[in-house]
């Protein structure tokens, strides 16, 4: 591979992979401990203060250039180091869950990028390399890199990883592309004993929309997901319902067969409204989510990477498919690898509560510096290439870099 460098005085690419294993081993404890403190301090979507903060103030103390807060989200975090042509970004999440906490595991996320970003600081100018860590907000359903996205933080760049924990090992996540919206029925209230005919039973327009979607799911594709929840559904049993509200989650194995599975399911909830008289409001969560795009290249080195530490990618049924990650819209824009670290905690698997307790065990903390050697290592033996390709850098213009 050649860099735009004099090539003379560039370190051999094992030296540098040795030297960038050596410190992010030497940071262990450091990155371990940020792990669990995170882990310890669930916050939610867009309210990452802590977090955010422990993720910039490691970057800092490490020489990086670190703004916190910023495109648009306070707790979004850019750090950059070198001035090599090479721009290659590795993204931090750090958002929990309602009431179960990091059982998703974003604070192995956050750490092991944290880390890599150490094991290349060293490195970054000898080997033409710029670094940028992005801590990236909410993307439990908020989509902080699209945002971000939408402002530029990922210009300029000739590749993005991440890693992700998951029950067990896999290169790549199919992840499909995802529409969320709020669902609001509105009819009147009434004594449901003495006086139901004078009632427009908002509950009664829920229960029927998703009895529609029950059936409509028989004639779906093999990979499309249909899912929600009812918020509301009334306050007392001798009260007819006036106002019923859900959320609601349309996957799809690409943006282009989202939006028309999506208004397949928005007449079920219309013709909730249609049989009761009720009034129907929709309203997105967030923007959409694209399918994740894995840069096949990327992932190989990933893979000989990971497997030089130990790791393994055997054929797993029992592997994450279904899920969805802002990280996709990422991948439309700029090559992009999203690999998913094991835990070995299957049946224990994201989003469930034994997962978040899954995510502080040993083998989570070997996962964070795993992730942390496999994405430095990764990142310098996809520099040369990036170099001597700078027409693949992202501008931002992308036709499929939004919803």
């Amino acid at each position: 591979m050649t860099t735009a460098k004099d090539t003379t005085k560039a370190p051999a690419y094992g030296t540098a992979k040795d030297t960038a294993a050596r410190r992010i081993r030497a940071a262990g404890d450091q990155l371990v401990a940020l792990s669990h403190r995170i882990h310890a301090h669930p916050e939610l979507a867009f309210e990452e203060h802590l977090a955010s903060r422990w993720v910039a103030d490691a970057l800092d103390d490490a020489g990086f250039e670190v703004q916190h807060g910023c495109y648009g989200l306070p707790t979004a975090v850019s750090a950059t180091i070198g001035t090599g042509p090479a721009h290659i970004a590795i993204c931090a999440e750090y958002d929990a869950l309602p009431e179960i906490g990091h059982a998703c595991g974003h604070n192995i996320i956050a750490a092991a990028a944290v880390g890599a970003g150490l094991g290349l600081a060293p490195l970054a100018d000898e080997l033409g390399l710029t670094v940028r860590v992005l801590g990236t907000p909410a993307e439990e359903g908020g989509g902080g890199k699209i945002l971000m996205l939408e402002q530029g933080a990922f210009d300029g760049l000739h590749a993005a990883m991440m890693v992700h924990p998951a029950a067990t090992e896999s290169a790549a996540m199919p992840g499909l592309a995802v529409t969320q919206f709020d669902v609001t029925y509105r009819g009147k209230p009434a004594h449901a004993g003495a006086y139901p005919e004078l009632g427009v039973n908002a509950a009664d327009a829920m229960t029927l929309a998703q009895v529609g979607i029950g059936l409509l799911r028989q004639q779906t594709a093999t990979d499309d997901r249909i899912s929600g929840i009812s918020t509301e559904a009334g306050s007392a049993a001798n009260i007819i319902p006036d106002v019923s509200r859900g959320r609601w989650i349309v996957r799809t194995g690409s943006l282009d067969t989202l939006q028309p599975l999506a208004r397949r399911v928005h007449r079920c909830f219309e013709a909730g409204a249609l049989a009761t008289g009720c009034e129907l409001t929709t309203s997105p969560v967030s923007p959409d989510y694209a399918d994740l795009r894995p840069d096949q290249d990327m992932l190989t080195r990933w893979v000989a990477n990971a497997t030089t530490l130990g790791r393994s990618f055997p054929h797993v049924p029992n592997g994450i498919a279904g899920a969805s990650t802002d990280m996709g819209n990422v991948s439309h824009v700029v090559p992009t690898i999203h690999p998913m670290l094991g835990l070995d905690c299957y049946p224990a698997v994201n989003h469930q509560p034994e997962f978040t307790a899954a995510c502080i065990t040993p083998t989570a903390d070997r996962a964070v510096l795993d992730g942390a050697i496999a994405m430095a290592w990764t990142a310098i033996d996809t520099a040369g290439d990036a170099v001597g390709d700078t027409t693949g850098a992202a501008t931002g213009d992308s036709p499929n870099a939004g919803p």
